[in-house]
């Protein structure tokens, strides 16, 4: 059980850390979720908003990090 602990821990760790890029991101104007590709439809009584590019790039962020890290 002491496995299990020791993995929330680190995934809570891990939300908090990115959750605080997050917040620092937009203080600092960083335009994700705004990006070139980002889907925004906006009518009279529907919005829709899926950010595609951001989250390949995202994606492709995390890969490289992840990589590296494996790499040790």
């Amino acid at each position: 059980m002491s496995d299990v602990g020791k993995i929330l821990v680190v995934i809570g760790l891990s939300l908090a850390v990115l959750g605080g890029l997050i917040w620092l991101g937009g203080k600092m104007n960083l335009p994700l979720g705004r990006l070139p590709g980002d889907i925004r439809i906006d009518r009279e009584n529907f919005k829709f908003y899926f950010p595609l590019t951001t989250c390949l790039l995202l994606s492709a962020v995390l890969t490289i990090i992840f990589w590296l890290l494996r790499k040790r």
